[in-house]
């Protein structure tokens, strides 16, 4: 009965139903990095990140070298609210064309962007359009009953008898009189009211502006769900998703390269109202919450399944992978403070199909458990006083282990946290099939095993893994779902740059992995279709395999003439000769040639042998 049971997740698990040619973009190539500036880097002692910081440590995140791997290979960053705002978080604007001043100036800021832009990285900006700040010039005036600006928010004399979504009163008593007037989340964020044409119009203008005048390439919106209130209906009304249809029109128009993410806290089924001609993407929480699961409980089960559900659910590849953010406790917290289990959770996410987002501090350790102060204290940067944050104090306390914990004790460390997200990432940039490819799941019945493939054209990465702390031995993959030929393939496991063959059999499975206690495996295929095998085993072999500089070839008669050609696996010639053989082995050199895997084709008078061979 429980083989019969679990039948209908293997057939669910063999297919993937999204279609290769459908469109990726430039964000689909980006690894984001959240940023909170307060607590980024401090430039002038003051306690507060700052602009100037921020753009001092940019070569952390990308020093602009791709051939370098002592950066993190950041290629896109997402700044939390940066406008003027009476909170430390910014989420409540007093003015949507400025910067705080706690961060610098304006210029601080362009300097930052150009900065960024020549390292290759994109910047969006938090935009923050559901509410102002009650100190915004347009609540005050509205609050003393200026009739234009009454019109940007919801008032009324008759209070409401309902509360919001979690149960939190959502009209507030306006103090200079009688009324009320309506905020979501608090008394100091007022909603806009986006019934009146001019709040539109005004805050079309607030994009246009980020766009043109500073240079972003792109949005975070917060609070997407909560635009327009429909009655009682609080949340994911026709009339928002009408706004972000015509927004997404408006800003594409001012630049059709633009990017934004949307906020929309909430399960897949509601998530996916929000993609396609509303947002570029969307962020994934019920994938993030899968993987954290599956982090603690070491079985991939579940996340199988919530994988499948969400490559399946939304326009290919369109949505936004994380593990935790600026409003929920930090990684580490989540899984106990297992520095192993927040390696495999890594693994997951910068392998699997998404963009992904590294919160600031989540690739070193960083702690951090509610209130929301506590998850957005500033970056652990060294042993240092104040913690290399700052020569002058700090805007809230350090984590108790700022000391132990930080950038500087974890970069020339190849066993630390930093270490394994610098590999993943840049392994991540450097093979488009991570980014791009289509998602294959391949069953195992070794539970404590994630395996599945990414494919494009005909390069596939394998990857695979342990979930726990035991090792995982002798165990076989399902590859029915890829396009993997029934063939010796010859891969290289990129997390150590190995060499080894991995055999798809008639069954089309790949048996007799193993792997050791957390480890993971990220295998490149370059060709899936097997092309490239010996032609004729029996007649020709080389030794040996992979090989360094010179390699011997056996099999062929004595004395035979023959002409050789070295190629690359696409196609490309690079070496070939003509040759007396004098004995059954004779040796061939290629003295400058590259570590990676080649073809090695040979033609005598009648025959024609061709060898995939890997050279060190």
């Amino acid at each position: 009965m429980k083989f019969l049971y679990f039948l209908p997740l293997l057939f669910l698990l063999t297919f993937s139903a999204n279609a290769q040619n459908d469109p990726t973009y430039w964000w689909n190539d980006a690894v984001f990095y959240e940023i909170f500036v307060r607590s980024f880097y401090d430039s002038d002692g003051d306690g507060i990140g700052d602009f100037k910081g921020l753009t001092s440590q940019l070569d952390y995140l990308n020093d602009g070298d791709p051939t370098t791997t002592d950066d993190l290979g950041i290629t896109g960053i997402w700044l939390m609210p940066i406008s003027p705002s009476p909170s430390y978080h910014g989420y409540d604007v007093t003015d949507y064309y400025g910067i705080e001043s706690d961060y610098g100036t304006v210029q601080d800021f362009k300097d930052f962007m150009a900065a960024a832009h020549a390292r290759g990285i994109k910047v969006i900006v938090d935009l923050v359009l559901n509410h102002s700040s009650s100190q915004h010039p347009w609540f005050q005036q509205a609050r003393q009953g200026h009739g234009f600006y009454e019109n940007f928010y919801r008032f009324t004399n008759n209070l409401p008898s309902y509360s919001g979504p979690w149960g939190q009163p959502v009209w507030h008593s306006n103090s200079t009189n009688t009324n009320h007037y309506y905020g979501v989340f608090w008394s100091g964020m007022p909603d806009l009211n986006y019934g009146f044409q001019p709040v539109i119009d005004s805050l079309y203008e607030v994009t246009e502006f980020w766009l043109d005048d500073m240079g972003v390439d792109g949005f975070r919106c917060d609070a997407v769900k909560f635009i327009y209130e429909n009655g009682t209906q609080l949340e994911n009304t026709p009339q928002t998703y009408t706004f972000w249809e015509n927004w997404n029109q408006h800003y594409k128009s001012i630049n059709p390269n633009a990017m934004a993410v949307g906020e929309a806290w909430d399960s897949r089924n509601v998530v996916v109202n929000y993609t396609g001609n509303k947002f570029d993407f969307c962020f994934e929480f019920d994938l993030a919450g899968s993987m954290l699961a599956t982090a603690n409980s070491g079985n991939a089960n579940s996340l199988r399944v919530t994988t499948y559900n969400t490559y399946n659910d939304y326009p290919f590849l369109q949505f936004g992978t994380f593990l935790t953010n600026h409003d929920m406790n930090r990684v580490i917290e989540v899984l106990g403070q297992d520095r192993n289990k927040a390696r495999i959770a890594a693994s997951l996410y910068l392998t699997l199909p998404g963009v992904p987002y590294v919160y600031y501090g989540e690739e070193i350790g960083m702690r951090g458990e509610k209130p929301d102060q506590n998850i957005r204290r500033p970056m652990q940067w060294s042993d240092a006083n104040f913690g290399g944050f700052s020569t002058g104090g700090n805007w809230t306390a350090l984590n108790s282990n700022y000391t132990s914990v930080t950038v500087a004790s974890q970069s020339n460390d190849p066993t630390s946290l930093l270490h394994h997200y610098r590999e993943l990432i840049h392994i991540r940039n450097q093979e488009v099939t991570l980014r791009r490819g289509t998602y294959h799941d391949c069953y195992t019945p070794r539970l404590q095993v994630m395996s599945f493939v990414r494919q494009l054209d005909k390069e596939a990465v394998l990857v695979l893994v342990n979930l726990q702390g035991v090792a995982a031995p002798a165990f076989s993959i399902d590859v029915a779902s890829t396009d993997l030929a029934i063939a010796d393939h010859v891969v290289q496991n990129l997390m150590d740059g190995t060499f080894t063959t991995l055999q798809v059999g008639m069954d089309q499975r790949i048996d007799d992995l193993e792997l050791a206690p957390w480890e993971t495996r990220i295998y490149k295929i370059q060709d899936v279709t097997g092309a490239g095998e010996i032609a004729n085993p029996s007649a020709l072999s080389v030794f040996p395999n992979p090989f360094t500089g010179t390699v011997q070839l056996k099999g062929l008669p004595a004395g035979q003439a023959f002409h050789f050609e070295l190629s690359d696996l696409h196609g490309r010639m690079l070496q070939h000769g003509n040759q007396q053989i004098a004995t059954a082995a004779t040796v061939l050199e290629f003295p400058e040639l590259s570590p990676g895997v080649y073809l090695l084709t040979v033609h005598t008078n009648n025959q024609q042998h061709t060898l995939k061979v890997i050279h060190r």
